[in-house]
């Protein structure tokens, strides 16, 4: 099959440029001759029937103001009130079938499926937005917690969690200079899409079993192929790399496609090396799914379509707008190629059964999304010295009176969308023509009313009376919004804010971190013996390691952040958090205990001394640790009495985890049992941290409760990290060994519900601290990045 398909690759990809030649053909013809204006004048006057209202009932309606689109919550209570929720929805999840799954909206099978999608959603949607308790959770379909939860319902927690961690791993690859929300919205936009394209083939006699794993494959497919989008496309538009390391990777692109077989990375030339070696593992495996994936039938199908889609985006990203020869044909056909063959791979990519109309629909409607982004972006493409047809008709259209408008083909292709491929079905011209004046709406906000004048006076100069229709349409028609570019907004908004606060948080962590540092050590005293040195040098060399000074931390971020303590005066009590933390370990890594050689990259304190000496530093940490709390002379002195009760009571707790802990080495233990261990061993210090402030800061007993439910189960989910990274950790990150739970014969949640459980357990406390945090009167965003942190740190 690979040398075949190697054979015929350039001549299916000119039989592609064929029929997209014809395509143009026509629409050239129809800008020519202008038979696109009549056609479309009498469509927007049937169309603007639901859309143009007299001002008498504009005047009734001025109570209900609509809100600001951005404000995602109470622009769906707003819909909901007035009673538009459900023409939004229909209209939006119409638009999806027909751009996205390629169906025919006058299909009553299509319809059916369309109502279901609708009432699904709106149910959601209301009871999502019914409190305030959501709006302070976040968009919580977007967030890590509804995406496990919605995992859950669907019996692929598995796959879940397998894409949450892929995700992370490319936020973290995506370089600077792409646009790293943009490129993750692009990327989970194509996993939606795959999905949607699964569950619309499935019907209601699948079984349970064959649904999930039918969706997980989705789930991966999609994110298979999604993966093209920000490490090809966007990595060879962008400075990113060198013009030689594009050359080399776009060989390596081409020769996988031509052969099936993704090559081995050979040597690097580039400064890019390392970004390129963790693409090439991920593309490599990626491609490699999906072909696996692939029947036969279908195998061939995907290749020829997946070259269609890299040549022509290579021939267009070749051109340069410092060229004035390129004709109309090599700036539209390539467009035509590259917006058809994205979508028609998804069918190829799950291998679908071939689908004529599908195909068709597919092929034909590709431009008009195409034109429509470019229509968006021309100012950014502009800027980058992108050739798109409207940069070039910019650039050119006095040079050239050759030059086809893109925005007149833009309409165009409406017009034969509308009437040629859809068969001037009512349904059809409705979403459409909503979809095209939400676009020119759009526009006209974000570029302002001066601006958006100036582009229609170049782009719509060629139909004056024409131009005055749609321009009173973007001016008076309202319900033409849809909850995909709502969607959109809100993801790239909350992706950015997502990322801007997650910066925030680890700046604010190493800036507390080295603070934190700087008061740990304990001074001598000038009148001290000789002979009592040695005990507080011991401390000091346990404190001194790279630790990361998680409780103390925590306690720091909610006495300042969200109490206003005042900083310098819980120093005592950042002190003993640590004290305690540290005493703990060095008790732990006894060899009475667990025996450990290292810590924190060093060996442990009874290696460096004799066992006697770290029991002895251990109870002088404990004990300095109660003379720090007792030194907060700040505060109401009943008040720091209620904390070193508290804390007494805690470290009581402690020492009764870690002796149940010693008890169940070599016992099986039940999972109700090691959630116990857990919670006295390390889940309680996590309570403290939050609690003590909150002490400290006289907060109510309801608040209270709500952190030690957060920190019972962040404990959980963090020591069930722990256990998985002494399974599948690295030494030199971990800064101590890995395998000692087994070589201790220690229960873990890896020993007893197996590695792939204590993942999905892990992710259950996970959801549970999250939602816990709905419980608080106060949005404590540093808690949600800490609760992040637990689970996806590799140390």
């Amino acid at each position: 099959m690979n040398v075949a398909f190697k054979d015929h690759a350039d001549l299916g990809y000119r039989h592609a440029e064929e029929k997209a030649a014809q395509y143009f053909a026509a629409l050239k013809l129809q800008v020519k001759e202008k038979t696109y204006v009549p056609t479309l004048t009498e469509d927007f006057h049937l169309w603007k029937k639901n859309h143009i209202h007299p001002a008498w009932l504009s005047f009734f309606s001025r109570g209900k103001k609509k809100p600001d689109t951005r404000d995602y919550y109470k622009y769906i209570q707003w819909l909901s009130a007035t009673g538009k929720l459900e023409d939004y929805l229909d209209r939006s999840v119409s638009y999806m079938y027909m751009r996205d799954l390629g169906k025919s909206l006058n299909s009553p099978a299509t319809q059916t499926h369309i109502q279901h999608v609708v009432n699904d959603i709106k149910n959601h949607l209301i009871h999502s937005t019914s409190s305030n308790k959501n709006k302070e959770a976040g968009l919580e379909t977007m967030s890590l917690a509804g995406l496990y939860r919605w995992g859950q319902k669907k019996g692929i927690e598995t796959d879940i969690i397998w894409l949450i961690n892929k995700l992370r791993m490319v936020s973290i690859h995506v370089p600077e200079e792409i646009s790293a929300e943009h490129a993750q919205r692009k990327l989970i936009k194509i996993i939606i899409g795959v999905v949607l394209h699964v569950v619309e083939d499935m019907d209601d006699t699948l079984s349970a079993a064959e649904r999930a794993k039918r969706l997980g494959e989705a789930l991966r497919l999609g994110y298979s192929y999604g993966l093209t989008y920000p490490f090809i496309d966007d990595l060879l538009d962008s400075t990113v790399l060198t013009p030689t390391e594009k050359e080399q990777y776009s060989r390596m692109i081409r020769t996988s496609l031509l052969t099936g077989t993704v090559p081995k990375l050979s040597e690097w030339s580039g400064s890019n090396q390392e970004l390129i070696q963790y693409i090439h593992a991920e593309l490599r495996e990626a491609f490699e799914y999906i072909r696996d994936y692939e029947r036969s039938d279908t195998q061939r199908i995907f290749f020829e379509q997946s070259y269609v889609f890299f040549h022509s985006q290579e021939i267009d990203r070749a051109k340069v707008l410092s060229d004035s020869t390129y004709t109309n044909e090599e700036l539209y056909i390539p467009v035509i190629l590259k917006s058809s063959s994205s979508r028609l791979i998804v069918r190829s990519v799950i291998s679908a059964p071939v689908d004529e109309g599908f195909d068709d629909r597919t092929f034909y409607n590709g431009i008009y999304n195409q034109l429509a982004d470019d229509f968006a972006d021309m100012f950014d493409d502009m800027k980058d010295g992108a050739v798109t047809p409207y940069t070039y008709y910019l650039k050119y259209r006095d040079q050239r009176p050759d030059l086809i408008n893109p925005f007149e083909l833009y309409w165009s292709v409406i017009s034969h969308l509308i009437h040629h491929v859809h068969h001037s079905d009512p349904k059809t011209r409705e979403v459409i023509l909503d979809r095209a004046i939400n676009g020119l709406k759009r526009c006209k906000v974000r570029v302002g009313t001066e601006k958006y004048n100036e582009i229609m006076d170049i782009f719509a100069s060629g139909h004056p009376e024409f131009n005055r229709l749609v321009q009173y349409m973007v001016h008076k028609a309202d319900n033409v919004d849809f909850f995909d570019k709502l969607l959109r907004d809100q993801m790239v908004t909350t992706l950015k804010n997502d990322r801007q606060e997650k910066d925030d948080f680890h700046q604010t962590i190493e800036s507390i971190r080295h603070q934190i540092n700087g008061i740990l050590s304990i001074a001598k005293p000038n009148d001290i013996s000789p002979m009592q040195e040695p005990l507080i040098d011991a401390a000091n060399y346990s404190l001194e390691g790279d630790g990361k000074r998680i409780r103390p931390i925590l306690t720091w971020m909610m006495g300042v952040n969200e109490y206003g303590l005042e900083a310098s005066a819980i120093v005592p009590l950042l002190r003993s958090l640590e004290y305690m933390h540290t005493a703990s370990l060095i008790f732990d890594d006894l060899p009475s205990q667990d025996n450990a050689s290292t810590r924190r990259g060093r060996p442990t304190l009874h290696q460096v001394h004799n066992v006697a000496t770290a029991e002895l530093t251990g109870l002088f940490l404990i004990l300095r640790a109660i003379n720090e709390q007792s030194s907060l002379g700040q505060f109401n002195a009943n008040t720091v009495l209620d904390l070193i009760h508290y804390s007494a009571q805690k470290t009581e707790e402690m020492c009764m985890g870690q002796a149940m802990d010693l008890e169940s080495k070599g016992k099986v233990l039940t999972l109700e049992q090691l959630n116990m261990i857990c919670f006295y061993k390390t889940g309680i210090a996590f309570e403290a941290s939050l609690v003590m402030p909150a002490i400290l800061a006289e907060a109510k007993g309801s608040e209270i409760a709500a952190l030690k439910k957060f920190a019972y189960h962040a404990g959980i989910a963090f020591q069930i990290k722990d256990d998985l990274l002494d399974l599948e950790g690295d030494l030199l990150l971990l800064g101590k060994p890995t395998g000692k739970d087994a070589e201790n014969n220690t229960s873990t949640f890896v020993s007893i519900l197996g590695q792939d459980h204590a993942k999905k357990e892990m992710w259950e406390h996970y959801c549970l601290a999250m939602e816990s945090l709905k419980e608080m009167p106060r949005d404590i965003a540093f808690l949600k990045h800490l609760l992040n942190y637990f689970v996806s740190r590799d140390h």
